[in-house]
């Protein structure tokens, strides 16, 4: 199974850009999202943004991820 997860593009330089997703930054490949901008949410997979995403959508996701690694830590 392949999961796709939403970050918030901190920086772009050319078809790369960091992301934030939580507390951690990530470098990524933007040539799939040639019109995304900083603040956007964009849905990476595999070191890729995929696709744009809904901000609201993103902080839904991110607080679902969130919750199922507490579970975790907890168990």
């Amino acid at each position: 199974m392949c999961l796709a997860v939403p970050g918030r593009v901190l920086s772009i330089d050319g078809d790369m850009g960091i992301i934030e997703v939580g507390n951690l930054k990530r470098s990524v490949f933007l040539h799939l999202t040639p019109d995304v901008s900083v603040d956007d949410y964009v849905l990476v997979h595999a070191g890729c943004a995929i696709s744009e995403i809904d901000e609201v959508e993103a902080k839904i996701t991110l607080d679902i991820l969130k919750e199922l690694a507490e579970c975790e830590i907890r168990r």
